[in-house]
Formats: C-alpha cells, structure tokens, sequence
C-alpha cells in the first residue's frame, strides 16, 4: 500500500511540473491519493505503524498538489480578469483612427492608403499590390524621400481595370542612388468599425482589414500608443 501511494504522490507531483497537465488531471489524482491515503490509515498494521517519516513526506505531497489546484484558480481568476480588461480597453477604439504596423489595407471608394517609411532616400522604389489571394493587381515605380510619407493606390489595376473593395497588400522594393536596397516599414490607417474579442489578442477590423492591437503605433490626431 505505501508503494502505491507514493507512486500516486509522484504521479501527481509530475502533473503538476508539466505545463501540459490540467486542472481536472490535477484534481483527479489530488482525490486519488487522499482516498488512498485515509484508506492506508484505517488499515495499517497496530504493530507494524507507518513509518513517520515516509507519512511526513507523503503529507507534503498531498499539501503541494493541494497549492497547486489553488494556484490554477487564481491564475484563471487573474487571466479572466485581465482579458475582460483588455476587451474593455478595445472596444474604446472604436469610432477612432488608427495607424498600425501592416502591409494590408482596405480598398474603399478608389482610395487604399498606406504609410511608407524608408530608412533613407529612395532613388527607385516598386510597389507591389496584391489581392488577398496573393494575385498582383498592380505595380507602381517612384522615388521615395527619407522618414514618414503617404501612398494612396487610386484602385487602377497594371491592366487598366478598376479592383473591386476589398483588402489589398503591398510589397516595397526600394534602392538608394547607389543601387543598395533600402528599408521600407509600411502602416495602415483607417476608422475602426468592430472589435473582434473571439481570440487570444483584440483585433479591430478596420473597414476589411483585421488589425492585432498590439501592432496600433497612433491613434486619432498623433496621440502615440
């Protein structure tokens, strides 16, 4: 019988270090090792007793598994807490304008816009948009100044045809004057119409666009994030 419990201690113990462990898993071997443990009690030998120390260690087993259905607990308090925080904090962007790290924006009304940032003068740069299935539309060439600028695709496809609404991205192939590739960051910015709260991270959806909170740089009137 003490071989048995202190498998299940160790059992338990193991369950309780690996991250993919449960708390039902948790509390089922939890409820295991306390039956088991009050049936060795009311069993064992008057003459051969249980060994003090063996029980004392067994003891603090079963004190560990029982901090650690506590401590689940307050974890799952502290995230739900923390996600309903942060659904609050999301839905406040709604109405706002948003600038945010991101190749993908929406094509409305014959404007889709985007925010270049080269690292440094541009003598030639390509810009490359494509369809949300990955298709060119359209490429344009100009030459880009250093630090922050706007480029607005009128919709006009490389073929002459005007694209229908929808989300566009945009690639940027750019050279300075000495043929060295220069860097490009791109932003989208846009009105944000819903909140998306299904998934782990709010996401706003700005007109077809979905836009990660965590990737929002500006909001409104350069109020900085």
């Amino acid at each position: 019988m003490t071989t048995g419990i202190s498998s299940l201690a160790s059992t338990a113990s193991a369950g309780v270090a690996s991250t993919s462990s449960s708390t039902q898993e948790i509390a089922g071997n939890f409820t295991q090792f306390l039956t088991l443990l009050t049936t060795q009690l009311k069993n064992q030998n008057p003459l051969d007793p249980m060994d003090t120390n063996q029980f004392t260690q067994q003891l603090v087993q079963y004190a560990g598994v029982e901090q650690q259905l506590k401590s689940n607990d307050r974890l799952d308090s502290i995230l739900s807490n923390a996600k309903s925080s942060s659904a609050a904090s999301a839905t406040g962007f709604i109405g706002q304008t948003i600038t945010a790290d991101g190749k993908s924006t929406a094509l409305k009304d014959g404007a889709a816009t985007w925010t270049l940032n080269p690292a440094r003068a541009a003598k030639q740069a390509t810009m490359t948009i494509s369809d949300a299935k990955g298709n060119v539309v359209a490429t344009q060439t100009k030459a880009l100044n250093a630090g922050e600028q706007a480029f607005t695709w009128d919709g006009r496809s490389s073929s002459g045809f005007t694209a229908p609404n929808g989300t566009y991205a945009i690639k940027v192939d750019a050279v300075d004057a000495t043929g060295s590739k220069v860097a490009v960051d791109t932003k989208v910015s846009g009105t944000v119409d819903s909140v998306d709260l299904s998934g782990t991270e709010p996401v706003l959806l700005v007109g077809k666009s979905r836009v990660p909170i965590s990737t929002v740089r500006d909001i409104g009137a350069g109020l900085s994030t």
